[in-house]
């Protein structure tokens, strides 16, 4: 006759823990009480809920981005390509995360916005903080987004930090030129807070790589860890875009910006532009 028992007992029989009192717990090591009840909706509308979990969610995953962006910016400084590459890699997933994250706010229509809409004041995710040390580091660089962010010093100098560094794409050139590939001077040392203008010296650098993969496999796969992670970054955009503009239409943005006008300029930024272009004349 098989013996019976009760779940409580098969739990014990596994061996888990059930006892926290003096042990850390999974809530206690993600902290989970300040993270769940740092959810304060202003409006006594249900659907505040679900704007304000996406955007903290979407704060919580550009952390881990720019985590992995500065690691990896740091490791093609130092010519630790191997390691600059799983970051980057990861980089463009976490980006895949947040395109399928506007999924779940599509999905809050524009009567339902329009009930919370006048709660949110002027706040806007166009005065994200980390979201705008993500466009310094991938080298869309604008004084006048250091603006927003002067009323907290303490993430000012985080994004002047992020503003005067090189980016990405400048140390990736920089490599390029200790590889001794030809690369103008004047993109080994310049003023890094001035915007990237395009090259085209710089792109038959790069040409010299995609001409001869093997031989410069390293670089190459740099190249194509770039591609990809402005691939992924101009679809995170695109999505924003058009979720916007299914929400709200072309009003305003509450942080004063033009709103989809403002978000459709931002699709024509191109990043990395020779690695683009060279397509074109390989």
């Amino acid at each position: 006759m098989s013996e019976h028992r009760k779940p409580e007992d098969i739990v014990h029989a596994e061996g888990a823990q059930l006892d926290f009192s003096r042990a850390m717990s999974y809530g206690d090591y993600l902290q989970l009480d300040r993270i769940l009840t740092a959810q304060k909706p202003l409006s006594p509308d249900h659907n505040e809920m679900l704007f304000i979990i996406q955007h903290q969610t979407s704060e919580l995953w550009m952390k881990l981005m720019l985590h992995e962006l500065r690691a990896a910016i740091e490791c093609v400084s130092r010519d630790q390509l191997g390691s600059a590459f799983k970051m980057l890699a990861r980089v463009s997933r976490i980006m895949e995360q947040l395109v399928h994250a506007w999924d779940v706010l599509a999905t809050m229509t524009p009567p339902e916005y329009s009930a919370i809409r006048p709660y949110l004041a002027s706040s806007s995710g166009f005065q994200s903080a980390q979201y705008r040390c993500i466009e310094f580091a991938l080298g869309n660089k604008n004084a006048a987004m250091l603006k927003p962010h002067e009323h907290r010093p303490d993430l000012l100098a985080q994004v002047r930090a992020a503003y005067e560094a090189p980016s990405l794409y400048d140390e990736s050139l920089r490599l390029l030129a200790r590889r001794g590939l030809p690369m103008p001077a004047e993109y080994i040392e310049r003023d890094w807070t001035q915007p990237y203008v395009e090259s085209a010296q710089v792109e038959q650098a790069w040409l010299v790589v995609y001409r001869d993969p093997e031989r410069h496999w390293d670089l190459y796969q740099l190249g194509e860890e770039l591609t990809d992670l402005e691939d992924a970054f101009r679809l995170w955009r695109f999505r924003h875009v058009t979720t916007v503009e299914r929400v709200i239409g072309f009003k305003r943005g509450t942080g004063g910006t033009g709103g989809v006008s403002y978000l459709r300029k931002m699709l024509d930024v191109v990043l990395f532009p020779e690695i683009w272009k060279l397509r074109t004349d390989l």
